[in-house]
């Protein structure tokens, strides 16, 4: 694990498993955590490693309703957790179906450790919804979260930190491996919400699992995508 600090403020935290990629943005007033894991061991890491930044009172995002960035929410709470209004439909109909397919894949890979921990894992409903836009005061510093349509999934949530040039994409971006298009995709609708961040002319951007990247990346991303 490590972190990489990409401005006053603003964290990406590295995973080797998955190569997942966790946000957090640190204001005057409060923090904001973007997303929280695999599983509550997971989760509980992730915690403990914000709470050696800042002791500040935390929100959470969620990016989107795969179980990778939920399932380690109980380490959060008590806090206001933030998603789409149909992220939180889709944890709650599909999350342990998710659990029961990822864990027999640990298995077959001898990883019955990490099967275990995902089963024993509670699903926590995110409680506040972001709609298409939401700002979010943190002291001094302001946060957008912001759903630009279908892609990834149809609850695709980023993060904008305009006075740093940031913004957390979640899997609407991936470096590192190909873009993961599986049945709760929206490909043909997927590079108008990477022009959508685009539009933000970010900086920097941090996908949902790899290293983060730039305007260039995110622009070859949605081009391939166009073209398949």
């Amino acid at each position: 694990m490590r972190w990489i600090e990409l401005a006053d403020g603003v964290y990406a935290r590295r995973y080797p498993e998955l190569d997942q990629t966790l946000g957090l943005v640190v204001g005057a007033g409060r923090c904001l955590v973007i997303d929280t894991g695999t599983d509550e061991a997971h989760g509980a890491e992730w915690a403990a490693a914000v709470r050696a930044v800042t002791p500040l009172p935390w929100d959470v995002v969620i990016t989107h309703s795969h179980w990778d960035h939920f399932l380690g929410t109980q380490a959060f709470l008590p806090a206001r957790v933030w998603a789409h209004a149909r992220c939180a439909k889709a944890i709650a109909a599909d999350a342990r179906a998710q659990v029961e397919s990822w864990a027999a894949k640990y298995r077959a890979v001898d990883k019955p450790e990490l099967a275990e921990r995902l089963e024993l894992a509670r699903v926590v409903l995110p409680d506040h919804e972001t709609g298409d836009s939401t700002t979010l005061e943190l002291g001094g510093r302001t946060v957008e979260l912001i759903h630009f349509g279908l892609g990834h999934t149809d609850n695709d949530v980023v993060v904008h930190v305009p006075d740093a040039g940031v913004v957390f994409a979640g899997d609407t971006v991936e470096q590192g491996a190909p873009l993961s298009i599986g049945p709760d995709s929206h490909q043909d609708r997927w590079p108008a919400l990477l022009d959508g961040i685009l539009a933000l002319r970010p900086a920097i951007v941090v996908p949902g699992h790899g290293e983060p990247v730039d305007a260039d990346f995110v622009r070859a991303q949605r081009d391939a995508l166009s073209l398949d």
